[in-house]
């Protein structure tokens, strides 16, 4: 281990290795929980750097695992004491901004936050916006396929990114940096590594997709006392506000009690209704698109499809309503411990889902809590409970109980957050026998001796 740890460095130098100490001051896990155990951390500063490192650690069969931003919820990224961890945070690199094509070419490294700020500041857009903007990576961005706020207008990370780079186990560069478009100039190779969470490569670089940056955006939260009127309401909007739609996120009225419960929010409209939605429209044209806003609402209210509206008057309080739907921090601090869980299933099945999870759950653990929420303008919802333990039986009966009701709806155990370590026992609820198989063919294909993230995604 000596000797490979002195031929790293002499790749990366001294300041693109971490090693004993230094090396359990970073997390183990997500959001800075815990204690790394890696064998040591290493931060190549190019594309080159990392290709030698992958070229020598595979020559000696050494296992690594890939690190973003270390925001993922599944431990994707987790490092045994026998890994090193690779470290794309030196490469940070915004390399250039096409304003003919609407294009910019970014290191893996940098945070989402820094490619929205460069892309505002030249009048575009890069649509993927989560609640991690500030630490999450594109590179991890794009290793998990993200998803977040606004999937409903502009689609997934797969669907902003055009081209990128990736560095093999074997240390192979695979340029793939296409700028166009359209380009069916045999495989679209880039999609082998968006959503295959580290383990078929790790992506260097990308080419983004931008687009234009909308000068009207208007908002409101909406209550409803009818999952039915929710669903009524999604249909009525992408019909008033032709494809202006951008966020349509439903909160349960436990969701919204427990926000408006803690001394960070305030209380918009009344508390005690079963359902809460966020929504947001974004277009180019403010005097029309805000006339277009409130008589798409009024027309809900008028249905009786909505009891009650709060249109935001200012960024301000655009900015408050958002704040409570991505305050992760007070569901963390009050459901705690939580397990957490991002499933994905058709609209018309979710009302019924939710009840006969929810009753199993309350069945076992009375004293449990259980909220709601989530992107359900693209069938994303995400739920949090606590029963007041976090031992391994007690996890395994809460996944089986959400997981194992999917399966009758045709559901995903992951919507955006991937498998990662946390979702391995429960992979065939969202996947065929034959499906798994082929992955693991692809795999072998690429990482022959199962050296790169090894454990993730299937055993």
């Amino acid at each position: 281990m000596i000797d490979i740890i002195k031929k790293i460095t002499a790749i990366v130098g001294d300041k693109g290795i971490i090693l004993g100490d230094d090396v359990a001051n970073r997390p183990a896990y997500s959001y800075g929980k815990g204690q790394c155990q890696a064998l040591a951390i290493v931060r190549p500063a190019s594309t080159e750097e990392l290709s030698k490192v992958m070229s020598l650690c595979h020559q000696q069969d050494q296992t690594t695992i890939p690190w973003g931003g270390l925001t993922g919820l599944v431990n994707g990224t987790y490092a045994t004491a026998d890994d090193i961890a690779i470290s794309l945070e030196r490469m940070t690199q915004i390399e250039s901004i096409d304003n003919q094509a609407g294009t910019m070419t970014v290191q893996a490294g940098v945070p989402l936050q820094m490619v929205q700020e460069k892309a505002a500041a030249q009048d575009w857009l890069f649509a993927l916006d989560l609640g991690a903007r500030g630490s999450a990576t594109i590179g991890g961005n794009i290793a998990t396929n993200a998803g977040g706020n606004s999937v409903l207008k502009y689609g997934m990370m797969r669907e902003q990114v055009l081209g990128l780079e990736a560095v093999l186990v074997d240390g192979t560069v695979i340029s793939s940096l296409n700028s166009m478009l359209k380009n069916n100039a045999g495989y679209d190779l880039k999609q082998l590594f968006i959503g295959t969470e580290g383990t078929l490569g790790i992506v260097t670089k990308a080419v983004l997709r931008l687009h234009p940056l909308p000068s009207s955006r208007n908002t409101a939260i909406v209550a409803a006392t009818q999952f039915d009127a929710v669903a009524k309401l999604l249909k009525l909007l992408n019909s008033h506000l032709n494809g202006q739609l951008s966020a349509f996120e439903v909160m349960w009225g436990n969701f919204y009690q427990l926000m408006t419960d803690s001394d960070k929010h305030n209380t918009v409209i009344d508390s005690g209704y079963p359902y809460y939605v966020l929504i947001e429209a974004t277009g180019h044209n403010a005097e029309r698109d805000a006339v277009q806003f409130e008589e798409a609402l009024m027309a809900a209210l008028e249905q009786d499809i909505l009891v009650d509206a709060a249109i935001a008057k200012s960024e301000s309080q655009r900015e408050q309503l958002w704040a409570m739907r991505d305050d992760i921090d007070t569901v963390i601090s009050e459901l705690n411990p939580l397990f957490a869980f991002d499933i994905s299933l058709p609209i018309a099945n979710m009302e019924q889902y939710i009840q006969q999870v929810e009753s199993q759950i309350m069945t076992q653990w009375p004293h449990a809590k259980f909220i709601v929420f989530g992107h359900l303008g693209d069938g994303n919802l995400h739920l949090g409970i606590c029963v007041g333990s976090y031992d391994e039986q007690t996890k395994h009966q809460v996944q089986s109980i959400v997981y194992q009701q999917l399966k009758p709806y045709a559901g995903s155990i992951s919507a955006e957050h991937g498998i990662g370590l946390d979702k391995l026992k429960y992979l065939h609820c969202s996947r065929t026998d034959n499906e798994i198989a082929l992955m693991k063919r692809l795999k072998l294909a690429f990482d022959p001796k199962n050296l790169l993230n090894r454990g993730k995604v299937f055993p």
